[in-house]
């Protein structure tokens, strides 16, 4: 089936403008689903309110220019006094925009710092900030709703090829990066950072925190997808399957899965607490075999991205399509054509899968199914406990084989 088509953001072009520079490498929702950033490439980083968005989807269908868009957007009076209302904003952020994150905080989550006497900054949890990881290695942290600069933080030497946030409202942000490490910085400690993860012997192309912030997966380049243990700054584990370079990696919403895409064609579905691969979606058929794993590179898989509903996943290819996969099944249950598409990522509640494009945005709607009573069962156990616990627990077999994601 094809997937349906809910709207796009299309970004302004001159006659004049390079192609070389404009690519989107990354699009982002905020946590509370009030904002969608993307990088229209050139520097540009875009900020536009998202309920907004659908709105004008609706009244004025399918196709919006960013332009048009911002021309019915309020603006941000520097006196209105409405800090917390949407508002637009374009940030030039001085060089090329490769990765993007939102972080709100919550108040009562203590710093990790040591010296917690004076800060330059106190966030509060009204704020909501974005970072952006840059071309030069820096990264740059903006206010959203005002879009004016808060930090720069400059340790990396390299691309900073992507932005994860603690989703615990800490404050704790994870940066990957082609220097070969990772590094985790403290935002309530005025960006100081903490501590470097080193292990990847090559690039790092993606890192992402499981939804209870204990685990950190990193990808990167030589099939390597390691996982963190962000308590104690260690590594747990390795994950080996990949035949090629792994560019992204997403949990599940509870926890419990993990999606790894690779260009060896491929999107895992990973039991991360065991290192198993419960299922595997392949986008060439037959296979490439290892030893030609690299070589089907109209094939490459981008981006992966887990739906809100656990059930599904997305994937972006080099072959101009976009597909939505159900994790109980080999096949993918809707696609879509998108040339040149680089990252994809649903939107806060699951509806809306966003994908970038040479500075522009497409949206489609996620398949609408009913989960099972199993599916759901498993989710609902993981609210209360992980993974690691619910093997232990003094059940029936059968009932423990129900509550456990065996494909």
């Amino acid at each position: 089936a094809r997937a349906r088509t809910v709207g796009e953001l299309l970004a302004p072009t001159s006659p004049f403008d390079k192609k070389c520079g404009r690519e989107n490498w990354t699009v982002a929702f905020a946590p509370d689903g009030s904002y969608l950033a993307w990088s229209q490439g050139h520097r540009i980083v875009k900020l536009v309110p998202w309920a907004q968005c659908l709105h004008n989807f609706l009244l004025h269908g399918t196709k919006n220019g960013t332009n048009a868009v911002g021309a019915r957007l309020p603006r941000q009076s520097s006196d209105s006094g409405q800090k917390n209302k949407p508002c637009e904003h374009v940030i030039d952020c001085g060089d090329i925009v490769w990765s993007l994150a939102f972080g709100s905080s919550v108040p009562e989550k203590q710093s990790r710092c040591v010296n917690i006497e004076w800060h330059r900054f106190k966030f509060g949890q009204d704020q909501l900030l974005l970072a952006t990881g840059l071309n030069n290695g820096r990264i740059k942290i903006w206010d959203v709703y005002t879009g004016k600069l808060l930090l720069n933080l400059m340790d990396h030497t390299e691309v900073v090829r992507d932005l994860t946030f603690a989703p615990d409202g800490s404050l704790i942000l994870v940066s990957a990066s082609r220097d070969k490490t990772l590094r985790v910085w403290d935002l309530k400690d005025d960006g100081n950072m903490m501590k470097v993860l080193r292990g990847h012997p090559n690039w790092v192309y993606g890192c992402a925190f499981s939804p209870d912030s204990s685990i950190l997966c990193s990808v990167g380049a030589s099939k390597a997808v390691f996982l963190w243990d962000m308590d104690k700054y260690s590594m747990l584990r390795k994950l080996e399957g990949h035949h090629n370079d792994v560019v992204a990696c997403e949990f599940s919403p509870d926890g419990a899965l993990l999606a790894t895409a690779s260009y060896d064609t491929r999107v895992y579905v990973w039991d991360p607490h065991t290192g198993v691969i419960l299922r595997e979606f392949g986008h060439l058929f037959p296979p490439p075999t290892p030893i030609f794993a690299g070589g089907a590179n109209d094939r490459w898989v981008r981006s992966v991205s887990f739906s809100h509903d656990g059930l599904h996943v997305a994937s972006l290819a080099d072959d101009k399509m976009v597909r939505f996969w159900r994790i109980d099944e080999e096949y993918p249950v809707q696609v879509a054509p998108l040339n040149n598409g680089l990252c994809c990522t649903f939107s806060t509640d699951g509806s809306v899968l966003a994908a970038g494009q040479d500075g522009s945005v497409y949206f489609w709607a996620t398949p609408r199914q009913v989960s099972s009573l199993q599916h759901l069962c498993r989710m609902a156990i993981r609210r209360v406990m992980p993974t690691s616990q619910l093997r232990n627990l003094p059940i029936p077999c059968k009932v423990l084989e129900f509550l456990c994601y065996q494909m």
